[in-house]
């Protein structure tokens, strides 16, 4: 197994204090809705909301499309889902990479029968070789080339999320 850092602790810290600037500016005088996708987001959602300045409620949703592999099986379980009434709330999406896309479009089917005011998404990582499902990314850390990362929230079969950057995972 090796891993080699694509992306540093600095370099996501600062960029994840720019997105959390133009979040803030987007909704300045407004209760904004964060929630969390589990497990992968809790760290970059953390790190997230304790730069916003505006009123916030955080809630999590546990979705996963996994496993224990490499590649998405496709289809998706709800272990967890918010319970905030979401309508006429601006709700906004944290996910940790936004890979194929299933997921989070059935995410945002389910949040959509709740009727809320606004629905936005913020992504650490999105990999546009893999989409199969295209969402609008409002708020984007960073666009990478299609390969398997942890660290910073993202795993390998549960492990590595506690990495403090993103790597790339090989078996090699």
């Amino acid at each position: 197994m090796a891993i080699e850092e694509m992306l540093s602790a600095e370099k996501i810290e600062k960029r994840i204090q720019q997105m959390a600037q133009d979040i803030c500016q987007d909704y300045s005088g407004q209760e904004l809705v964060v929630i969390g996708v589990l497990n992968g987001a809790f760290i970059f959602l953390s790190d997230l909301v304790r730069q916003m300045d505006i009123p916030i409620v955080v809630e999590f949703i546990k979705a996963s499309s996994y496993g224990d592999s490499t590649e998405s099986s496709g289809e998706i379980k709800f272990d967890l889902w918010p319970k905030a009434n979401l309508a006429g709330k601006n709700v906004l999406i944290v996910e940790d990479i936004l890979d194929t896309g299933t997921t989070l479009t059935r995410v945002f089917e389910q949040i959509r029968k709740d009727n809320p005011k606004s629905l936005k998404l913020a992504t650490l990582l999105h990999k546009p070789a893999r989409t199969k499902h295209a969402l609008p990314i409002d708020y984007l850390g960073f666009q990478i080339e299609d390969r398997f990362v942890i660290g910073y929230g993202l795993d390998f079969a549960g492990k590595f999320r506690e990495l403090p950057y993103i790597g790339v995972y090989s078996d090699d």
